[in-house]
């Protein structure tokens, strides 16, 4: 299915940086990145394979399929279903049914020695899931520089979440919620896992295109200025990460109109969910299995003699985050990001909560929902790349724009609390929510990678990006948290909102205000090159600009 691994390829000998005159703090720095950082081609990534279309097009295949109609859909979908079916309205007592035509509107399930509402039942397993996927990325995620440990990393992630979507074939009653919840919670992680190790080739991939070779080399004949290339450059970054996210949102397209040939004929289908579930996933693994047979090699060097992979990824962590004094901006953004994506996630989910809730729990609503969701992200994610090539318009500036939107979700919902008229309490705010994260969200996880993609030191892909993957993903152990103990308390799903806005508030005000991309892309790079092959200044402090 994949190709043998590649042969590892060592640190060259003139990437060894010269330490002796080194301020001491800077010297121990230097020896420890040059011990655990893993670079295969230098900074610049002159000796990797230059992309070939067929490379790039599985590479888009890839997220086609990666679409999370299923993991991050259907399965949530399902699992909180059969958690409603299996427990009782509060109000009546055990035996009562959550779904009947006079219930209260609350639930709650077995849980521990008492119960707990299925909805705090669904943000606990979501926090756990995002626990889980922090002991991943923080493991093993630095660790997928070396060798060709990422390649193999990303194939088993992949693995595993199309055996717990296919899976989902046995969750056939109530009370099966625990295994629903298992596979839920498997397939969940497994996917999460997935996006970041996926998002961790962009940067190498998007650096070694025929036309990022081409800028490259006019700026190293002097045909361009350093402004000038860097300014290319992240325009073909940012196209390839527009067209990929595309290639997402068409998947996505094509995943729920598929799912319609099961749903409509096979309506009254006791198993038409779980057949829908199959069907989704089958679409995931014929259009991602070619990413792993085009995907050229571009492997790091070999793990440095007494490491582990098992701990080398958290030796590469605070190596990293030794740095932030150096990478202040990369830093902030990281830090920012990381309130960001737990604010925008934990959002997402609640208001999933309350959709299937409303809709009760229909995979054919949930399929129209998303269709709508899918067509507007499309649209808006070429309209975003043509507005921005067309504009010249920087990453920031267009990240910005999405950050707004993603303060104005929660505070809608918030406004739920007061008034039953508006707030997620409607079927047409529902249609209106997806039609709006379609238009201006879809684009914020384009550009949000962009950013990361700009701010990374060339070279270190996975050591950053490890970082990302925490600040995307396992950020969000913080807001499930927080909003199930808040729903737990209170019986009511729309108490969560308040806190969600206040996060996404803070988090967009740090990344407009603190973050400067151009100054902490050129810091990036200076590091890079110099903890390479630069000596350091006396005075401590870094010497030569790239």
């Amino acid at each position: 299915m994949s190709r043998l691994p590649a042969p590892e390829i060592p640190i060259p000998e003139h990437d060894i940086g010269l330490v002796k005159d080194a301020d001491s703090d800077v010297k121990d720095v230097k020896v420890a990145v040059e011990g655990l950082s893993a670079d295969s081609g230098g900074v610049d990534g002159k000796d990797e394979p230059i992309v070939t279309r067929k490379e790039l097009w599985s590479y888009y295949l890839y997220y086609n399929g990666d679409n999370g109609v299923g993991p991050n859909g259907y399965s949530l979908t399902l699992f909180q279903s059969w958690a409603t079916a299996a427990g009782y309205d509060p109000v009546f007592g055990p035996g009562s049914s959550c779904n009947a035509p006079d219930a209260s509107g609350q639930c709650v399930v077995p849980w521990g020695s008492g119960v707990r509402a299925v909805s705090s039942v669904v943000l606990v397993a979501n926090g756990l899931c995002f626990a889980v996927m922090t002991l991943i990325f923080t493991t093993i995620g630095s660790a997928a520089d070396y060798g060709t440990f990422g390649r193999w990393l990303l194939l088993f992630m992949t693995v595993v979440c199309w055996a717990a979507q296919f899976g989902s074939m046995a969750l056939t009653s109530a009370s099966r919620w625990r295994t629903a919840m298992a596979l839920y919670m498997l397939g969940f992680i497994s996917y999460g896992a997935t996006l970041v190790f996926y998002a961790a080739v962009f940067p190498r991939l998007a650096r070694n295109t025929a036309k990022s070779r081409e800028v490259r080399e006019k700026y190293e004949r002097g045909e361009l200025s350093e402004e000038e290339w860097e300014r290319e450059e992240s325009l073909e970054r940012n196209r390839v990460s527009n067209i990929s996210t595309t290639h997402s949102n068409i998947g996505y397209i094509v995943t729920l109109a598929l799912n319609l040939s099961i749903l409509l004929p096979l309506a009254n289908d006791p198993k038409v969910n779980n057949y829908t579930i199959v069907l989704t996933n089958g679409y995931w693994v014929l259009t991602g299995i070619w990413w792993f047979i085009f995907q050229q090699p571009r492997p790091g060097p070999p793990l440095p003699k007494g490491e582990h992979y098992f701990t080398v990824g958290w030796k590469q962590i605070l190596v990293a985050l030794k740095q932030w004094k150096r990478l202040p901006y990369t830093f902030v953004y990281l830090f920012a990001f990381f309130l960001l994506a737990d604010g925008l996630n934990t959002t997402g989910t609640l208001i999933s909560l309350c959709q299937n809730d409303h809709f009760h729990f229909s995979f054919l609503q949930n399929t129209y929902l998303g269709l709508a969701q899918a067509v507007t992200s499309t649209a808006s994610t070429l309209g975003f790349w043509y507005i921005q090539r067309w504009g010249r318009v920087r990453t920031k500036r267009m990240f910005v724009v999405t950050n707004v939107v993603t303060i104005l979700i929660p505070l809608w919902g918030m406004i739920g609390i007061w008034t039953n008229k508006i707030g997620f309490h409607n079927a047409w705010e529902f249609w209106f929510y997806n039609v709006v994260f379609g238009l201006f969200q879809a684009p914020y996880y384009a550009f949000s990678q962009t950013m990361m993609a700009e701010l990374t030191p060339p070279g270190f892909d996975n050591m950053f990006f490890g970082l990302f993957g925490l600040s995307n993903r396992a950020s969000s152990m913080v807001g499930p948290n927080v909003i199930q103990a808040i729903i737990n308390n209170s019986g009511d799903n729309w108490k969560g909102f308040p806190f969600l806005f206040a996060l996404c508030t803070a988090a967009s005000l740090v990344i407009w205000f603190g973050v400067d991309v151009e100054k902490g892309r050129r810091d990036a790079r200076q590091w890079a090159e110099e903890m390479r092959g630069g000596r350091a200044e006396e005075s401590g402090s870094y010497g030569a600009k790239a």
